[in-house]
């Protein structure tokens, strides 16, 4: 049903959970795509020839945009959807998403939408999240309300003429920025987030979120260019 997707799975020390996450993701017909650094041997060795339609390729440069970039360029399905390693992404949204990229772009995530919930936010990331998003609509006219939730599908040749740049999680901010600013057509669906297998949370509440919100003033500076 989904052979035309390739889910682009960034990592980083994520020996517990992402065998668990490709466990769940075994009964559904597409190929994944893991971007780790080679040195990260205890997560190679958890799942290197284990599960099929998985392929390993080492990252090049440093941080969560660079993982994502090198995965986007290297990917050739039709179809490509970013989903993290930490367990985290609900799997059964697939089908839902895939469905939609038939007519959308892009389709995008949301933990605040009706029928949304997470167990992982933390009022901290609530708060900064429901602040970022409230910018990007005021002044990007994002129609989203969860701009940093980076559970996203999209046309594979659509995410390759983003020309994305950010290496960190600037990303987040830049992909639905550029989103608008091609004028590509975007939706977004109601997500659960689950709590996170094991080990730590790769984002700084706090250092990331200063990053994200001096990228985030630039863009509206710019208009969103």
């Amino acid at each position: 049903m989904m052979n035309g997707l390739t889910l682009l799975i960034p990592a980083k020390f994520e020996k517990e959970s992402l065998p668990e996450v490709l466990k769940e993701l075994s009964i559904y017909n597409c190929k994944k795509l893991i971007v780790l650094k080679k040195n990260d041997l205890e997560t190679i060795k958890s799942i290197k020839g284990k599960f099929a339609n998985t392929k390993i390729l080492f990252q090049k440069g440093n941080g969560y945009g660079s993982a994502l970039i090198e995965g986007i360029n290297y990917i050739k399905s039709k179809h490509l959807c970013i989903f993290n390693a930490d367990g985290s992404f609900e799997a059964k949204e697939l089908i839902k998403m895939y469905r939609l990229n038939k007519t959308k772009n892009f389709v995008l995530g949301s933990r605040y939408n009706k029928d949304s919930s997470s167990e992982d936010d933390t009022i901290v990331t609530y708060i900064g999240n429901k602040i970022f998003s409230t910018m990007g609509q005021l002044f990007l006219n994002l129609r989203l309300n969860d701009i940093l939730y980076t559970y996203i599908m999209g046309e594979t040749k659509k995410f390759k003429l983003l020309k994305l740049r950010e290496k960190d999680f600037r990303i987040c901010i830049e992909i639905p920025t550029n989103i608008k600013k091609h004028n590509f057509s975007y939706t977004s669906i109601s997500s659960h987030e689950k709590k996170r297998i094991g080990g730590e949370k790769k984002v700084n509440a706090f250092f990331d979120g200063f990053k994200i919100l001096q990228y985030m003033l630039t863009r509206i500076f710019m208009n969103g260019k």
